[in-house]
């Protein structure tokens, strides 16, 4: 097969004129105090959120708890320490604008391995049951979590060996599995406000007591948020593709819970990690914002993902700048690595992450590989050699120990690369459409098969774009379906457009059930999916099964500006790109004016506040409205939406366009080769001429514009520019003719005669015709006789002529 030739993307002049320029800092958050870096003030008493209310319900007694007053309150006296780097006070100072300044200052070090610290004090069934828990229903024995309340000397002493032994700045909390989720292994979720508020408490007390002795190395709590048991994309049945043992929903309730008691505790930043399923930690962060946005305060969040072997991919299936695509929605601070793998085997993953980050990055390792007996075997020496090639590289900027590690190893670590200099910021690039699946894909680098520089979205897992999908669909065959999806692939589409809006389905239902399959199926998860309906609560359960960054299609302005900002809101919590309809109260827009002005608008509203869309994830559709009906108002449709593409682009930078291409040629459906026609002359225009960045489209017909005949060339160009009157005319008769020729090939008949409005094919020209050269005339054309071709004089004599004329 011939290589396409790849035609450039057309660049406007917002684009051109992007500077770049250096990061002072990591990507902010979109709310306010850490927009403007207002310092946390530390003071949590009176939160009324009802998240939070309901969150402290589980409050133990005071004549339970191990404290005598389970204050909420930790504020610092302003005057407590000097004013400005490297001090630092609590309710005074900026904790993100520290932690930037650190970063950027040295390599800082974070903890090691909480379970191999605990594992060493050998610890039975009743020293974890302690006094309150000695009559306990069931074993306890290996909830490290329960230490935290039952045996506060030991985890405390452990907090203050890697502080002081191993050098640590920051320090996670014993709190892995302080969720409803995880502690109902051990019937103990009445206990996680408690789990989680005293291990952070712990902490910060640990943390102020180490930073009152060297107040020029301030020590910051960070509230360890871990995986849970359970996995969101993975089927616990081999039988059930679509089976999961814990939802979204569920996950983000107890996240939420876990956030309140860590940051009543004290916690100074929190950290998603050991990520080994992206949709948990989605929904970590999803929980984790909401829990900012009501508690109206600025807390860094960190976030670590664990790629599981040398496949460089989550338990889950994604590439790890898939998972970094998927989770920077959220904004960390800092992103990296743990768990799994020993520093060895995490280089080339680091380096590829530490390639794509646009934040800080970290990594903390395991000490090696488990031994047969379950146990790590690397030596704190051994650790600080493979670590030190992270920091000579420039690639972290925190560098900690996981599993295996000991404050030892902390040290080691830190005295190896004490001199080597953090990871730099990366340069502030132009914007760009970053979406995910099983990997990531950037839609500006995107050339599709016909070498447009433009996004083939699959159509055929559409009830409305396939018969086929829609009985395998209304049948409940959906892993039949799934080979649809696995053929637009496999054909070309970078996206799965998913719809199953029909009146006789329940859409919630068939929505769900699809996408917890097609997560499933690597051929089909690999690309980013389209998440399709015309209801929003279809589009909403959709998303919360899609561990990648999808685009959801659509959202518009025909619910009302309230409405359609309270789906934008709820989209971006979810990191998601939008497809916006040009729509409005008023409805569709049908010519270039209205098509710009409601896409003008809507924009406006979703990039300021409160919304803060990235314009870069904003997918605007301007209607593909059908030609060739043969009523004259609708000739000119193809002309308006090229030039509309053109004006919506210039006025609304870095958000995309997008359309249904087959809704064009809809008037000639049944005859393939006439539709592929208008479409491949309408995108090569629409896309190289005016922008058009991605459409609904069946990548397995899809014809380059030099795959056409000129006759097909010609008056598919009549019918999209409306060049003449008679365009629908001929279409329509070629239309006659090709459906004509297929049946005479069926049936084995000759094939009939071309319409004679059809152009004759140019003859065949040679290279003796190819190879004149024209040249200045410096006579007249001679006749053929010689003396004329000589140019030999006339004798004037004629008396002797004997000829007998």
């Amino acid at each position: 097969m011939t290589e396409r030739k790849q035609h450039p993307r057309k660049l406007f002049d917002w684009e051109r004129n992007f500077v770049e320029a250096p990061q002072t800092e990591a990507p902010l958050p979109t709310s306010k105090v850490a927009r403007d870096h207002i310092p946390n003030a530390y003071s949590y008493t009176s939160l009324s959120h009802s998240g939070v209310v309901k969150a402290r319900e589980k409050k133990p007694s005071l004549d339970v708890s191990q404290w005598s007053d389970l204050k909420c309150e930790w504020a610092q006296p302003k005057g407590l320490y000097p004013e400005g780097f490297p001090y630092f006070v609590r309710g005074r100072d900026s904790v993100r604008e520290y932690l930037t300044k650190l970063f950027q200052t040295r390599i800082t070090m974070y903890d090691g391995a909480m379970g191999t610290m605990i594992q060493k004090h050998k610890l039975e069934e009743e020293d974890f049951r302690g006094e309150r828990f000695k009559d306990y229903h069931m074993l306890i024995k290996g909830n490290n979590d329960l230490l935290s309340i039952t045996k506060p000397d030991i985890i405390g002493g452990i907090y203050e060996k890697y502080l002081v032994e191993g050098g640590s700045q920051l320090i996670g909390t014993n709190t892995f599995s302080s969720t409803t989720i995880a502690q109902a292994d051990y019937d103990m979720q009445s206990l996680i406000y408690e789990l989680n508020y005293d291990s952070a408490r712990l902490a910060r007390e640990v943390c102020d007591k180490v930073t009152a002795q060297d107040p020029t190395k301030p020590r910051f709590v960070v509230g360890a948020i871990g995986p849970t048991n359970r996995t969101a994309s993975i089927s616990p049945d081999v039988n059930d593709p679509t089976a999961r043992n814990c939802t979204f929903d569920e996950l983000v309730e107890a996240y939420y819970e876990q956030c309140v008691g860590l940051v009543d505790g004290g916690a100074d930043i929190l950290i998603v990690e050991t990520i080994f399923d992206t949709l948990n930690a989605k929904a970590a962060v999803f929980a984790v914002n909401e829990y900012l946005e009501h508690a109206n305060v600025d807390i860094p969040l960190i976030i670590s993902g664990t790629l599981v072997d040398q496949s460089g991919r989550t338990l889950s299936g994604q590439t790890g700048e898939a998972f970094y695509a998927s989770i920077r929605h959220a904004k960390p601070i800092c992103v990296g690595l743990n768990c799994a793998l020993g520093a060895s085997a995490m280089a080339p993953f680091l380096k590829r992450l530490a390639d794509c980050a646009e934040c800080f990055v970290h990594v903390y390792s395991n000490a090696g590989l488990p031994n047969a007996m379950g146990g790590y075997d690397d030596t704190p020496q051994d650790m600080a050699r493979e670590n030190l090639m992270f920091a000579e590289n420039g690639w972290v900027n925190m560098i900690g120990g996981c599993c295996g590690s000991t404050p030892p190893h902390i040290a080691a670590i830190q005295e190896a690369i004490k001199d080597c200099k953090p990871r730099p910021l990366p340069t502030r690039k132009a914007p760009r459409m970053w979406l995910s699946g099983l990997e990531d894909f950037v839609v500006e680098s995107a050339h599709n098969n016909v070498g447009l520089p433009f996004v083939n979205v699959g159509e055929r897992c559409n009830i409305a774009g396939s018969r086929k999908f829609k009985r395998l669909v209304m049948e409940g065959k959906f892993a039949e379906a799934m080979d649809i999806a696995k053929d637009q692939v496999e054909n070309g589409a970078h996206i799965v457009d998913v719809n199953v809006d029909d009146g006789m389905l329940d859409g919630m239902n068939a929505m769900q059930k699809f996408i917890k399959m097609a997560v499933t199926e690597p051929d089909v998860s690999k690309v980013p999916f389209m998440i399709d309906s015309s209801k929003f609560e279809i589009v909403e359960a959709g998303l919360k099964w899609c561990q990648g960054k999808p685009i959801v299609n659509s959202i518009s302005l025909k619910v009302g500006e309230e409405k359609f900002k309270e789906h934008a809101l709820c989209l971006r919590k979810h990191g998601a790109a939008v497809v916006v309809m040009a729509f409005d109260e008023q409805g569709q827009a049908a010519s270039r004016e209205d098509k710009v002005r409601i896409c003008k608008r809507s924009y406006d509203i979703l990039v300021s506040e409160p919304i803060y869309y990235p314009p870069e994830d904003i997918v605007f559709d301007p209607n593909i409205l059908t030609i060739g009906t043969g009523i004259e108002e609708h000739n000119n449709y193809g002309v308006d939406f090229i030039a509309a593409v053109r004006e919506i682009k210039q006025v609304c930078p870095w958000a995309k366009i997008s359309g249904g291409v087959s809704n064009l040629s809809f008037g000639f459906r049944g005859v393939n080769i006439i539709r592929e026609s208008i479409h491949a002359v309408f995108l090569h225009h629409a896309c190289l001429d005016s922008g058009m960045d991605m459409g609904i489209v069946n990548a397995k017909e899809m014809l380059g514009i030099e795959d056409l005949d000129e006759d097909l060339l010609d008056m598919s160009e009549d019918a999209v520019f409306n060049r003449t009157g008679e365009a629908t005319e001929a279409l329509t008769e070629r239309s006659e003719y090709e459906q004509e020729v297929k049946v005479a090939k069926k049936e084995g008949r000759p094939l009939p005669r071309k319409p004679r409005r059809f152009k004759k094919k140019p003859r065949m020209v040679f290279d003796w015709e190819r190879n004149f050269v024209e040249a200045p005339q410096t006579e007249a054309p001679l006749p053929t006789s010689k003396v004329a071709r000589d140019h030999i004089p006339n004798a004037y004599s004629y008396t002797s002529l004997s000829h007998s004329g």
